[in-house]
């Protein structure tokens, strides 16, 4: 893979969209549980939802689209090394493969789940995506660590195209 110094547009375009979408899915969420048993159920009796639930699936489909073309691009066009030494560089390397992880996992869990019919992974599907907002809330935190307390160019590479 090569490295560069910066992050192209299209990357820093890609970060954003995601981080948009999974912040509005994970609030978007409310009802899904409920939405599934319906779903794969066809209780169609059921009272109505209080939320449409094509709208996060279909997010969901779109984060995991975005990750899948994201990783892609990346292969193509390389991205910065990680800063740090030691343990704060391989920190930043595996928190990111952390993320990335959760990125793939929650929606193909929810897709697993809504496409494929298997209701028992509703609930690791819901651990995948509570467990990707705590991780991406720490490294938001630590990229403004970097920004504010080690006034590095941390944050300004997924900010600024190089």
């Amino acid at each position: 893979m090569k490295t560069r110094t910066g992050y192209s547009g299209l990357q820093i375009l890609l970060h954003w969209a995601t981080a948009l979408l999974v912040v509005f899915n994970w609030f978007y969420s409310d009802g899904m549980g409920r939405a599934l048993r319906v779903h794969l159920d066809g209780a169609a009796s059921s009272p109505p939802l209080s939320m449409n639930p094509d709208i996060h699936v279909w997010t969901g489909v779109a984060v995991l689209a975005l990750v899948l073309l994201r990783l892609l691009l990346r292969a193509v066009q390389g991205m910065p090394t990680a800063v740090g030494d030691g343990w704060i560089g391989r920190a930043a390397v595996w928190g990111h493969r952390l993320l990335h992880a959760l990125l793939l996992a929650a929606p193909l869990l929810g897709a697993a789940a809504w496409f494929g019919g298997v209701k028992a992974l509703g609930d690791p599907h819901e651990l995948a995506a509570n467990a990707l907002l705590w991780v991406a809330g720490a490294h938001a935190a630590v990229a403004l660590w970097h920004h504010y307390v080690l006034h590095d160019r941390v944050l300004l590479r997924m900010v600024r195209p190089e």
